[in-house]
């Protein structure tokens, strides 16, 4: 049965980017290193941000990030700093090549998720995008966690390049033993927003036609599969997450984004002083936050407005949907 899944209202949710380096050069990599600076958090600091993002929180999720977050060579301790500090769910996202024995220096108990990146069906569509090899060690790494008893997701971002193969990672999931697959609409940051001859943005009828059949497939092999809603017809309301949800984006520069359409800009509503997160000056993205437009959601239309479509009124034929809105199908054997 398939369901909207609004914003969470009653948990906070932890975006840690602990580190921005990584071992890959994925084409839609959205990591800016203007923006989001080249250090690596100490565990220290690591903690300390933690903490201050779950006091008085009912439930509090973080999700570990980079770059490669298993690049830090203290990630087992800071997931053990989560879990001592209470935090509800603690979920790493990997490119598979599981570096500094992670698996090892974890337990399946430690860790809710490991979620895996793949873009493509194929090795040669999916090493193009992320880089030469990069299939095959996922795949393998995958396979590792899951036979150590580690619960385990994929992740596809479609974009223009690999939408086609979308439905072909139908055979590939029923392999793998992943309990989830989340299928991710590409963003025009980072390395998408520069300067490309091919439009990156999946179209509203291709979106339509493709997402919802293979997420459909994908549940019927008993694996929950989650996408964004992106498109909302006239008559469907819009909420933005910002206003409404606790998300943080957190990168190991200091600044806080509560939306991750922003992050290529200067725009974050928080910064990190002294271990606590204070308000910025200025313009920020919590004034858009603010914005009511007939479009819905106003840092898209800032942003990345060649999702949007227009009549010969120039009235919009649809709104985009927050980023934060998913649709999901549980899985069911």
């Amino acid at each position: 049965m398939k369901k909207t899944v609004s914003f969470s209202k009653n948990s906070t949710n932890l975006f840690f980017h602990i580190l921005t380096r990584c071992n890959l050069t994925c084409r839609h990599c959205y990591i800016n290193i203007e923006q989001h600076g080249s250090n690596t958090l100490p565990i220290r600091t690591i903690e300390s941000w933690l903490r201050v993002f779950a006091e008085g929180a009912r439930a509090a999720n973080v999700i570990f990030l980079g770059g490669e977050p298993t690049l830090h060579p203290e990630l087992p301790a800071a997931i053990q700093k989560a879990r001592h500090i209470g935090f509800n769910s603690i979920t790493i996202d990997t490119n598979g090549y599981l570096f500094n024995d992670i698996l090892l220096k974890v337990d399946p108990d430690d860790v809710d998720y490991f979620n895996f990146s793949l873009d493509g069906a194929t090795k040669n569509l999916n090493d193009a995008i992320r880089g030469p090899g990069s299939y095959d060690r996922c795949v393998e790494g995958i396979r590792k966690a899951v036979s150590m008893g580690f619960a385990t997701s994929l992740i596809y971002t479609v974009s223009n390049d690999n939408i086609h193969e979308l439905a072909d990672m139908v055979p590939v999931i029923a392999g793998l033993g992943i309990e989830r697959f989340f299928i991710q609409v590409i963003g025009i940051r980072g390395k998408s927003a520069g300067d490309r001859p091919k439009k990156l943005q999946v179209l509203r009828t291709d979106w339509i036609r493709i997402i919802p059949g293979v997420a459909q497939k994908v549940a019927e092999l008993g694996i929950t599969a989650t996408y964004p809603k992106v498109f909302l017809n006239h008559d469907e309301p819009f909420e933005c997450a910002g206003r409404v949800a606790q998300n943080y984006f957190i990168f190991p520069n200091g600044r806080v984004y509560r939306c991750p359409l922003c992050e290529d800009f200067p725009l974050h509503s928080l910064v990190m002083k002294k271990n606590r997160p204070v308000k910025t000056g200025g313009i920020n993205e919590s004034h858009l936050f603010e914005l009511s437009i007939p479009e819905g959601c106003v840092m898209n239309k800032i942003v990345q407005p060649e999702n949007l479509s227009y009549d010969s009124d120039g009235i919009p034929k649809y709104k985009i949907a927050c980023c934060m809105l998913k649709e999901e199908i549980s899985g069911r054997r």
